[in-house]
């Protein structure tokens, strides 16, 4: 399968296979040039799910990734948006602040792992190197050390004082998805979709242990700071406890059903927390022989959590999810505090007998269909009938749609959807998706006319 770079769609689908997983997210557009949304309004929160969340050492920030291409610097005491960093092409998959707190690191589906200042809108630098997507970036304890796992298999180090590559590791037979440094800094965690986690020595790459408890994708790792523990989260519903010097399994924790997507460590050891595809939070305390004493569910999502991150003092833990929220929890109480950005629902309720609103729906986290919804990760399509391709105001779209000189009516967007964008938008680095059927594709354009209030 060709991978995709943009991720404004109408369709998304996902097929998980036992061992290795895939992960197939096959996106189409809705007319129209999903590219990044520069001018998109860091008050309206995020315009897709957030795939990543860090909070500064101080409590006072967090800075957030998603799927809408951009990354938003919070307030966190506030809980308003400070200012939205426009830099991927694509996707923001992991995000993490520096020790001091000035500074982020974030990597992308671009395959770019970038350095910004949280006071600058602009990116400091752009790491080049990975040739697959950058599920995971993380930075040492120290500050002077970035590091990112990559579907092209490896785990890279980057030098961020002086802004070069500094190792590369090598060793994984499949997708790398989470790295971790450990509390120390000494070692290097890294899980990937071969079903192992790998130790790392920071100095010198050197491969120290692989853990195959698993067996199945490993999709997190958090490290403990305090009594070298990390804790997994998995395909295989599980959440694992390990000693990172041995490599030894101190304990298996279930509960979630489904696979598990996120996992974090209280900074006192005391709790660890995991999220899963059912959008409920899972809470374990653990003894002092790190033998999990019990553990309470707390419903938290609508969708994949996909990101946990506990604040410096244990007592607050945020939440990342597929329903463009982050939610704001008291850990002790597990009572919900509050949320940045918003979780409202699209603006058109998917009747199961309406084939074009259900074929529509999963594009509504990207497009807005109001005139005074302002965009998301591609443009609004309030009015998109009759429109110039690349017309719209404030919305950067690529030269090559800007020049195409295509109206959308209903016959262009019923061909885009046809022949694909390579075909009818050469250049415009749409995603290459097609809808083979004649009568979807109907179904489609008639919806799209109908809820725009441009139909016959």
């Amino acid at each position: 399968m060709t991978r995709q770079r943009q991720n404004c769609s109408f369709f998304s689908w996902r097929r998980i296979a036992a061992n290795r997983l895939i992960i197939l997210t096959l996106t189409a557009i809705a007319a129209l040039s999903c590219i990044r949304p520069e001018t998109a309004r860091a008050a309206e929160g995020h315009g897709g799910a957030v795939k990543s969340i860090a909070v500064s050492a101080d409590g006072t920030r967090a800075v957030t990734g998603s799927f809408d291409y951009s990354i938003i610097v919070w307030d966190l005491p506030a809980r308003t948006p400070l200012r939205r960093l426009i830099g991927h092409d694509a996707g923001v998959n992991s995000v993490a602040i520096s020790p001091d707190g000035r500074h982020a690191v974030s990597g992308g589906d671009d395959d770019a792992v970038i350095l910004w200042n949280l006071d600058r809108t602009e990116p400091v630098h752009r790491f080049a190197g990975h040739t697959g997507k950058v599920a995971a970036v993380a930075i040492s304890p120290d500050g002077r050390t970035a590091l990112s796992g990559s579907w092209d298999r490896t785990v890279r180090l980057w030098n961020l004082d002086a802004r070069t590559p500094a190792l590369t590791l090598t060793g994984h037979e499949n997708n790398v998805n989470t790295v971790a440094f450990s509390g120390n800094g000494k070692q290097i965690l890294s899980g990937s979709y071969d079903g192992t986690l790998r130790v790392w020595r920071r100095e010198d790459g050197a491969q120290q242990t692989v853990i195959s408890g698993h067996g199945f994708g490993v999709n997190w790792v958090a490290v403990s700071s305090r009594d070298g523990i990390a804790a997994s989260a998995s395909i295989d519903e599980t959440v694992r406890l390990w000693d990172i010097e041995t490599g030894m399994e101190k304990q298996v924790l279930l509960g979630q059903q489904g696979p598990v997507f996120s996992v974090a460590i209280s900074p006192d050891g005391s709790h660890v927390v995991s999220g899963g595809r059912d959008g409920s939070l899972r809470i374990w305390a653990l003894g002092k022989n790190g033998k999990s004493q019990a553990f309470r569910t707390l419903p938290a999502h609508n969708g994949i959590i996909w990101s946990l991150a506990f604040t410096a003092d244990g007592r607050t833990l945020l939440s990342a999810g597929e329903d463009k929220v982050v939610r704001i929890w008291d850990l002790e109480a597990g009572k919900l505090l509050g949320s940045l950005g918003s979780d409202s629902e699209p603006e058109v309720a998917a009747d199961p007998a309406d084939r074009g609103a259900v074929l529509y729906r999963k594009c509504a986290v990207c497009h807005s269909l109001s005139a005074d919804g302002g965009h998301k990760a591609g443009p609004s399509l309030h009015g998109v009938f009759g429109r110039r391709a690349g017309a719209l105001p404030d919305y950067p779209y690529s030269d090559a749609l800007k020049d195409s000189g295509i109206v959308w009516t209903a016959e262009t967007v019923s061909r885009l959807f046809e022949v694909g964008p390579d075909v009818l938008t050469p250049g415009s680095k749409m995603p290459l998706q097609r809808m083979p059927s004649a009568e979807d594709r109907e179904d489609l354009v008639d919806f799209l006319e109908r809820v725009t209030g441009q139909g016959p």
